[in-house]
């Protein structure tokens, strides 16, 4: 996600900002899961669904990246019905130590997207084990 213009972060704003509603994620947490920088007022949250645009930090970007990863992820996994990937997010799981993987976006910031994504998401699992090789 480099070189995205203000349109782009704009509309990607709005876009996760409703993806993070519609998973039921309160606005404190919603700032976290963005990785937005300390300080960032949960106001900011509904300016980003009018029309400011995201930050242009790579930061924001790359948690950015991963939530629509983990999104597409959920829609490949739970094709027949989207609500069966909310329930999924909300309930312990057994390959993630009976962690909720909702609680793992919000308490284990990007290594937590990342943790998400990869056991959703075997190509990006694939991906990131060819970069550490």
């Amino acid at each position: 996600m480099s070189a995205l213009t203000q349109e782009d972060r704009t509309r990607l704003g709005r876009m996760v900002v409703n993806l993070l509603d519609d998973w039921g994620i309160g606005a404190a947490d919603q700032v976290s899961i963005l990785g937005l920088p300390d300080g960032t007022r949960t106001r900011m949250l509904r300016r980003f669904q009018d029309d400011t645009p995201l930050p242009d930090d790579p930061v924001v970007m790359k948690h950015v990246e991963h939530l629509l990863g983990i999104a597409e992820a959920l829609r490949t996994t739970f094709p027949r019905n989207a609500s069966i990937g909310l329930i999924w997010l909300k309930q312990p799981c057994r390959r993630l130590r009976r962690r909720r993987p909702m609680d793992i976006l919000v308490e284990d910031g990007l290594s937590g997207l990342i943790t998400v994504r990869t056991h959703l998401d075997c190509s990006f699992a694939w991906r990131e084990t060819e970069r550490k090789d």
